[in-house]
Parts: structure tokens; C-alpha cells; sequence
């Protein structure tokens, strides 16, 4: 069987024993006589696994009992809004930080619900650091502080965690999910789009602390409104069964590594392996502030867009996949989300040293 390394920012690299036991349960789910696309959501069997994905996430997560886990339809992107439409009620403003293209997005959603104040932003540093973040750069009287913990597009992340107080923290983890440990008591709510790091396109996690459910106006549409999941267990209308049943899986497959104490230990493995190499080439650089550098989507560039072009060719022929940096910032990125085995990192920097000797 042939198969690449898969480097794309997402839709992403899945691991093989789960794609082997979606082939293996396609057309006949656990003795059911029928396939997970077929089942109704409202069956004993797809209920399980919709309370299975939940506790495995909580395990996982060491999520509280006083939060709710929500699978939610539209993306990321729908969360831009329906987050202000739940939360934006009391004072009906909200603090952004600004990092990058995704956040970028979510400001210009919530600006069309409420008062948004940008309280910091790298925008001045072309997106390659993290700005510093504390109580002093926002009012108390706002409805929350919205920050992306990882910037997909930029390769930069947070690697300390804001203290907002009282204030809820809402955070986009769309594309660092359980890549690392988080403490999810300092979260109000955290989002994220399942097909980095979590499963197939077509689910949105939203965990959210349960006293921040059910405050949406009566004018907030019924399938935007956070309480319309919580109160029918995310089968309200019918759900992106099948991304749900390939999350089991890949919540199933990162238990058995050892959780994500030890998928964090293996990130920094993998990430170092590609920063080490970029940070002693001649070649090859990467722009992101060393402090803030990603583990999940590591950007790098040539000394000219030909070379980038001829790299991104010549490494395709090679069986490295998706290497093409986005439109915005240009150069490469390498996404090497959980699944991306050590083994994949190291034959990609085995074939930059190539080359490199051949190009510099």
C-alpha cells in the first residue's frame, strides 16, 4: 500500500490503525448489519458512541464536571459567531488578541454582535511572536477575552496561558487540541474544528463551563444557541455522524499512546527535530520568534520563491505531501499534528539536507 507524508494544515494525517478500523467497521458496525453513515443518530448504538466520544474526551482532557462537551456543525468559523451571540450579553463587549489570520476573523464576526477591543496584538511583528497578556490591557466590564492558543497559518502558539480572573477566557484550539496539557479550569470555553487534530472535517468540539450555557437571547437562532446541545446531548437534528464515530477512534488511539502527557513529550520530540535542523541550515529558515515557535505547524522559506517552488516540487516527487505555505504568508509549512510519526519528521529533514547540499 502506498501511502505519503501528509504535511497538510487540514483536512490532516489520521493514524493508520484508525483508518484500519474504519475500513474494517465500514460496512458492517459491531455486528448492526450496517455502516455508521447508515445508522440513525437516534439508535442505541450511535448513542454509545456520542457518550463514549464525550468520556473519552473528558478522560483525556481532565475536563470538570461543571463543563459540557458539545459536538457542533460549521466549523471553527461558525463558532466565530455563535460565541458572541451566547456570551456577548451582559455588557456586550468582549477583548480579542490578535495573532494571526484566524483571530483576525473571529474579531470581525463578533464586531458585527457587539463592542470588540483589540487589548494586544503582533500584527507589528509580522504575527511571529505572541503578545504579553494581563488583567491591566482589558476592562472588568466585558463578557469575555478571546485568544487562539496555536496560529495555524503564522506557526506561533501561546506557551503561557492568560490569567483573566472572573473574566471567561475563550480560546480557539482548533489546531493544538490535545496536542499539549492545559489546565481547563482557566477556560470559560474552548473550541476547536476536528480535522487537525481530532478526526474528520464536518465536527466542532465546543467544551464549555455550564454557567455559561443558556444565556443567548430569545432572538439568538435555535441551532446557534449553546443550551439547544447541551439540553439534547448534541441530537437535536441530525449530527456529523460519522466524523463523531472517527473522533472515538482517534480519541481511543492517543489513550492507548498514553494520553497527552505523552503525546506533548513526542510533540516536542518531533518539533525539535525540524527547529534543530532549520536553526543550523544554510539554507533553510524559519521566521517565527523562537519562544513562541508551534509544535503543530512549523513554517519555513529558501532564500527565494524559486527555490521554495522547486523545493515543494521536488519534495512531492519524494512522497512529502502538502508542504506549500498558505497564500498569505508564502514559503512552506510542515503541520505535524499528533499522528505524524517521529518518522515522518526525520525523512523530511533527511531530504531538506539533500537538498540543500544540491541548492544552496
Amino acid at each position: 500500500m502506498h501511502r505519503v507524508y501528509n504535511f497538510s494544515a487540514g483536512p490532516s494525517i489520521l493514524p493508520i490503525s484508525v483508518l484500519e478500523q474504519v475500513q474494517k467497521e465500514l460496512l458492517n458496525y459491531h455486528e448492526t448489519g450496517m455502516s455508521i453513515m447508515e445508522m440513525s443518530h437516534r439508535s442505541t448504538a450511535f448513542q454509545d458512541i456520542v457518550d463514549e466520544t464525550k468520556d473519552l474526551l473528558c478522560e483525556l482532557m481532565n475536563i470538570p464536571e461543571n463543563y459540557e462537551v458539545l459536538f457542533i456543525q460549521g466549523g471553527a468559523s461558525l463558532q466565530f459567531s455563535m460565541i458572541p451571540l451566547n456570551l456577548m450579553q451582559r455588557y456586550k463587549h468582549a477583548a480579542y488578541v490578535h495573532t494571526g489570520s484566524w483571530s483576525k476573523k473571529a474579531i470581525q464576526e463578533a464586531e458585527k454582535i457587539g463592542t470588540v477591543s483589540v487589548i494586544a496584538s503582533s500584527e507589528n511583528d509580522r504575527f511571529t511572536s505572541i503578545p504579553e497578556i494581563n488583567s491591566t490591557l482589558f476592562s472588568r466590564e466585558i463578557d469575555y477575552v478571546h485568544i487562539t492558543t496555536n496560529n495555524t497559518i503564522e506557526g506561533t502558539r501561546y506557551v503561557n496561558i492568560p490569567e483573566t480572573g472572573e473574566i471567561p477566557l475563550v480560546a480557539d484550539m482548533s489546531s493544538n487540541i490535545l496536542s499539549e496539557e492545559y489546565d481547563i479550569t482557566k477556560f470559560g470555553l474552548i473550541y476547536a474544528g476536528a480535522q487537525k487534530n481530532l478526526g474528520p472535517a464536518g465536527l466542532t468540539v465546543v467544551i464549555v463551563r455550564k454557567d455559561l450555557i443558556g444565556s443567548a437571547n430569545s432572538s439568538c437562532p435555535t441551532m446557534l444557541n449553546y443550551e439547544t446541545y447541551s439540553k439534547h446531548n448534541s441530537l437535536y437534528n441530525t449530527p456529523p455522524s460519522f466524523s463523531i464515530y472517527v473522533t472515538k477512534l482517534v480519541l481511543q488511539w492517543l489513550k492507548a499512546q498514553g494520553g497527552v502527557e505523552e503525546i506533548e513529550k513526542r510533540n516536542y520530540e518531533k518539533a525539535a527535530i525540524l527547529y534543530n535542523f532549520l536553526d543550523e541550515s544554510s539554507l533553510f529558515t524559519s521566521p517565527v520568534n523562537t519562544v513562541y515557535r508551534s509544535l503543530m505547524n512549523i513554517p519555513f522559506t529558501t532564500s527565494s520563491n524559486e527555490k521554495n517552488a522547486l523545493f515543494i516540487q521536488e519534495a512531492k516527487k519524494h512522497g512529502f505531501e502538502t508542504l506549500k505555505g498558505h497564500r498569505s504568508v508564502g514559503g512552506m509549512r510542515a503541520s505535524i499534528y499528533n499522528a505524524m510519526p517521529i518518522e515522518g519528521v526525520q525523512a523530511l529533514v533527511d531530504f531538506m539536507h539533500i537538498f540543500e547540499k544540491k541548492h544552496k
